[in-house]
């Protein structure tokens, strides 16, 4: 419900944090509450915009809020960002960057009243995040308080040709990945054979792509998990373009086979997870004819082992016992119903979203608590400065 405040562990200054560029919500800090708005939705035309500053002055207005203070995401593209440091310099009020999976773990634990004394082993797995190197985030493991964190263990980079035209067509990413795992392209692939249907008398959709890859250009780099599910639906044949919004992560969950219970292999070398074994050993069951919904059940059974063999090494470092899973990819039920039991079963202590959305939806609860710990350090700082 919004604008319903959620208690927070401590009392805050007042902050205003704008959110994310898509699902847009902002939220109001104000004593030991956080005020999330209602659904703003995709920050992606000036009317969207109109509605969200608009709605950021009604709020202030209905609870007499004027802040101290800013936060955003570190996107310097994002309409909410935008407006975040226009303001802050326009009124001369502080602006706090908050990286974008930090603010998902954070948000989770606002949301359950974690003071952030200690710190939490956060799964933070979305589709897209600006990166503290510049780079798309979004299949990161943090070790996360409110007052900063640590990539201990991230999705391997891998080319993402063409950015946002491999969202929309994953055929492009399977095949990326291929590349990467030194997998041929063989035409019996189901990526391979929908580039192919595109090809006509001048273009070869194939050609084109493996130039783009070889050559880098266009090709930013990407750790997203989001992405990774894309991959899979398109090497399965399930799915090489989509028409809205985390589609084939959809239909591949909905294809899993709930009776399978073995899962793929994915390796862990250094802090990089990766996955190109586990792909091969998929395209290897795609052509000896594997029932899809098996293959769908062991990569979701995969990822959830994961998940318990990565806590389970931070564990064995650190000590720490508290999961928090949070981000977009978490909304897949089938795999949290099979994490969580996982974790439990090892002694883990489980957090994970109730009130607040998993995705970009709830992301400025997090920023603006992540924001109100630098402002209250940066505060601290300055007295003790002056008292010198």
């Amino acid at each position: 419900y919004a604008p319903f405040p959620v208690q927070l562990p401590w009392s805050c200054p007042t902050i205003l944090a704008g959110g994310a560029e898509l699902k847009n919500s902002f939220c109001f800090t104000r004593d030991r509450y956080g005020i999330l708005s209602h659904h703003i939705g995709d920050l992606e035309n000036f009317e969207t915009l109109n509605a969200f500053e608009s709605c950021i002055a009604h709020y202030e207005r209905l609870f007499r809020l004027k802040p101290e203070a800013l936060a955003y995401d570190l996107h310097p593209n994002y309409l909410a960002t935008r407006y975040i440091l226009e303001r802050s310099k326009a009124e001369d009020i502080p602006a706090f960057g908050v990286q974008h999976h930090h603010a998902h773990i954070a948000s989770a634990m606002a949301e359950h009243g974690m003071s952030g004394r200690e710190k939490v082993i956060g799964f933070s797995f979305d589709g897209t995040g600006y990166g503290s190197d510049g780079a798309i985030w979004g299949g990161e493991v943090l070790l996360a308080g409110y007052d900063g964190f640590e990539r201990s263990f991230h999705l391997d980079y891998t080319p993402l040709p063409g950015g946002d035209k491999a969202v929309k067509e994953p055929w492009r990413f399977a095949l990326a990945w291929l590349l990467k795992a030194g997998i041929p392209w063989s035409e019996a692939t189901p990526p391979v054979k929908h580039g192919m249907s595109k090809a006509n008398s001048l273009l070869n959709p194939i050609d084109l792509l493996r130039r783009q890859l070889e050559s880098g250009i266009n090709c930013p780099p990407t750790s997203s998990m989001g992405r990774l599910f894309d991959a899979v639906a398109s090497l399965i044949g399930l799915r090489h373009q989509v028409n809205f919004e985390a589609q084939a992560a959809i239909e591949l969950e909905a294809l899993v086979d709930k009776m399978e219970s073995s899962a793929y292999s994915i390796d862990l070398v250094g802090n990089k997870i990766d996955p190109r074994q586990m792909l091969g050993n998929i395209l290897a069951d795609v052509l000896n004819r594997v029932p899809l919904p098996t293959i769908a059940a062991r990569f979701h059974n995969a990822l959830a082992q994961m998940v318990l063999d990565i806590s389970l090494e931070i564990r064995g470092h650190y000590a720490l016992n508290q999961v928090v899973l949070s981000g977009g990819v978490w909304q897949n039920v089938t795999l949290l119903a099979r994490t969580i039991p996982l974790l439990r079963r090892e002694g883990f202590a489980v957090t994970i979203h109730r009130c607040i959305p998993a995705n970009d939806g709830g992301l400025s609860l997090g920023q603006a608590v992540i924001a109100a710990s630098q402002f209250e350090t940066v505060n601290l700082e300055r007295t003790v400065e002056e008292s010198i």
